[in-house]
């Protein structure tokens, strides 16, 4: 595998940590039939695959820093040093209910955060062996290849990405509401079901713009470290910076992030209180 000159030490115990994920998910997407699910609420779904993933990243993490905080989806912060200043953010399997249908869009994400900001970022394709990586400052990449967002600048040309609401208690109507201003707008809209991967591809420039509520810390935390490294923009509906544990994502090249942020910024928990009130109406009629 070709490295990047001068890679970090810490990004490159996180490549191997996803890698080593990778190889658990692909042994097992072989007989995808005979994975053990449980339900952890309504369509939200865990298998034996995340958690064996989980635990071999945990494990290389903190073979390597032992010293270090752990935050991950499956076993939240009971692994690894509770004050550290180092964090390491882990997805094992974002895109758990592809995964289980054979659907081949999930990934492993992989972010280290330092005094709460996220300054190493991994996040790895096991199905096309695609490895996006960022360290803060040093850009983002593709495998061995420089990444930058693309250079769209009307949201009529714009291909954007979300995901649907799939938990009890999500807004679904307030959700479609959401749909009917982006859709028209755009050249298409695009759900595929992993948002660390869909946060990837904005940084690649494979897609222009991205929206999505009730998203987790380590679905965002890498996925955005790559887009900003990447010459992009993220952050939640109404364009605050500081948007890990908000529940709320948004994500483009600049111009294309603007856009979105005059369609969707009422839409946000943060919104004014006339803009909620003129949403509700708005739905409501």
């Amino acid at each position: 595998m070709p490295t990047i000159p001068n890679q970090h030490p810490m990004l490159n115990v996180a490549i191997k940590a996803a890698r080593a994920a990778g190889a658990v998910i692909n042994r097992a997407a072989f007989d995808v039939e005979t994975v053990r699910v449980s339900q952890k609420g309504l369509n939200d779904f865990v298998t034996e695959v995340d958690q064996a993933a989980e635990r071999v990243i945990i494990e290389t993490l903190l073979t390597a820093y032992p010293g270090h905080g752990i935050l991950a989806e499956e076993s939240g912060s009971e692994h690894g040093a509770p004050d550290s200043e180092f964090v390491w953010i882990i997805d094992p399997l974002d895109g758990t209910t592809n995964f289980i249908h054979g659907f081949p869009v999930y990934c492993v994400s992989i972010a280290l955060a330092v005094r709460g900001k996220v300054e190493q970022a991994v996040v790895f394709d096991p199905n096309r062996n695609d490895l996006f990586t960022a360290t803060k400052g040093r850009g983002a990449f593709l495998n061995d290849r420089r990444i930058r967002v693309s250079k769209r600048t009307h949201l009529k040309d714009a291909l954007v990405s979300t995901g649907f609401p799939y938990r009890a208690g999500d807004d679904m109507q307030q959700y479609l509401q959401m749909m009917g201003d982006v859709m028209p707008r755009t050249a298409g809209l695009r759900r595929p079901g992993a948002a660390a991967l869909d946060l990837a591809y904005i940084a690649a420039g494979y897609a222009d713009g991205f929206f999505e509520k009730g998203l987790q810390p380590w679905d965002v935390a890498a996925g955005a470290l790559l887009i900003t490294e990447a010459g992009g923009l993220v952050g939640n509906f109404t364009g605050e910076a500081d948007f890990l544990d908000q529940q709320e994502c948004l994500a483009g090249n600049p111009r294309i992030y603007g856009q979105l942020i005059t369609l969707l910024g009422k839409y946000s928990k943060f919104a004014s209180a006339g803009e909620k009130a003129a949403l509700r109406q708005k739905i409501e009629n």
